[in-house]
């Protein structure tokens, strides 16, 4: 008897004011051009369950997944703490540095790259022990975490996986392995 298979389909919630200004987010709605692309999906992918992360973003674009929406407070995005709506520019150069080249720098009041990491391999671990198929919506440094730890590659990678908004990222896992199918896909 073959292995269940469990098949994650990850979309990048829709463009935000902090995204198009190139700004650490904070929990904010989705801006008029986001509403407005996220309007015109009609590539709706086959679910047996819907989860978003707990932010208004993500919320807002996983209704267009179906009604019966399960809020999963480990598909977080990043907390940023006092960075949110600041700029990369804003930082101190020393601050933006560690951000880059550091894993374990925390941002003021907020969360490392290590600790959203451990944050989301717990995630997969439970999630992964579901057969079927689920969306889940979330921030595109949650897909990215996601895309890191399935390939096995090193933290420092996150910086060098590009994940656009209303993008679909697919992982699958049979038995105890999971693969990348494809990574910020255009194709909602």
């Amino acid at each position: 008897m073959p292995a269940p298979v469990t098949r994650l389909t990850l979309v990048s919630h829709a463009r935000t004011a902090a995204m198009r200004t190139g700004r650490f987010p904070g929990d904010e709605p989705l801006d008029n051009s986001g509403v407005r692309d996220l309007a015109a999906v009609t590539d709706i992918p086959r679910a047996d369950r819907v989860l978003s992360g707990p932010e208004s973003r993500s919320l807002a674009t996983a209704q267009v997944f179906g009604t019966d929406i399960s809020v999963e407070p480990a598909l977080a995005d990043i907390d940023y703490g006092r960075w949110s709506g600041l700029e990369m520019t804003d930082l101190p150069d020393a601050d933006a540095v560690a951000w880059l080249s550091d894993p374990a720098f925390v941002p003021p009041g907020g969360e490392s790259l290590v600790a959203l990491f451990s944050r989301v391999q717990r995630w997969l671990d439970d999630v992964g022990a579901t057969p079927g198929r689920t969306v889940v919506v979330t921030s595109p440094a949650v897909v990215r975490a996601v895309v890191v730890l399935v390939l096995d590659a090193p933290i420092a990678s996150f910086w060098r996986v590009d994940v656009a908004p209303l993008t679909r990222t697919s992982v699958s896992r049979r038995g105890g392995s999971w693969t990348v199918g494809a990574v910020a896909e255009k194709s909602i």
